[in-house]
């Protein structure tokens, strides 16, 4: 390989935010920050390539869909071969109409993320069925999906009680540095119409201790 090929292929992972760093001086030269990266995974080519569009295909407005973006252009960029091909060739049959989604949506689902993330309080300004606008300071629980759409599952201390706020109707929402109470989303949940939301199986083996039920397969 030549010193050409090393650049560009160096430069493509750092453009897709994998943390490369170097190291000068004899003995010296490029690396990737082991506690920033998770260790070497051996995919199959059928499964880089079904993780890849999976990722890529995620609807703007779903939360963490920057970071799922991200993810997918460093899977691809990672693969070669057989497996880069067939990654290639699946991407070229799959189509989408997207949503469009006004900047206020984007900033607000980015703050909906750190709070998550972060456990923290969050300030929303908020827009019901009915049209009725409100201020809310809740704390976040988790994320819940149905029929298309995002819900932020919370406590509401502005209603003290368990609330659900649909992503695309909060029109503002502003980051606090103070942390949130834990709350447990099954409780959250609890005698509303989404009380037996249960846990998709993907996502059981990265919470091995959680209460929540996972879908059948």
């Amino acid at each position: 390989m030549s010193t050409r090929t090393m650049q560009r292929d160096l430069q493509a992972l750092m453009e897709t935010g994998v943390p490369v760093r170097t190291t000068p001086g004899r003995g010296g030269g490029w690396s990737i920050d082991p506690e920033m990266t998770l260790p070497p995974i051996r995919f199959t080519a059928d499964e880089a390539s079904a993780v890849a569009v999976a990722l890529a295909a995620i609807d703007a407005c779903a939360p963490y869909a920057g970071a799922a973006r991200t993810a997918a252009q460093k899977i691809t960029a990672s693969m070669t071969g057989p497996a880069s091909a067939a990654a290639s060739k699946l991407a070229a049959r799959i189509v989408t109409l997207s949503s469009l989604s006004s900047p206020s949506e984007s900033t607000a689902r980015i703050a909906v993320e750190q709070a998550l993330t972060t456990n923290t309080v969050l300030r929303l300004s908020y827009v019901d069925a009915t049209g009725r606008e409100s201020e809310r300071v809740v704390e976040p629980a988790g994320l819940l999906t149905a029929g298309g759409r995002w819900y932020l599952i919370a406590w509401c201390r502005t209603r003290e009680a368990g609330r659900g706020f649909r992503l695309d109707r909060i029109t503002a929402a502003t980051p606090t540095t103070e942390q949130a109470q834990p709350h447990d989303l099954t409780e959250l949940l609890r005698g509303s119409v989404a009380a037996d939301a249960v846990q998709p199986s993907a996502l059981a083996s990265l919470t091995p201790h959680t209460k929540a039920k996972a879908l059948p397969r």
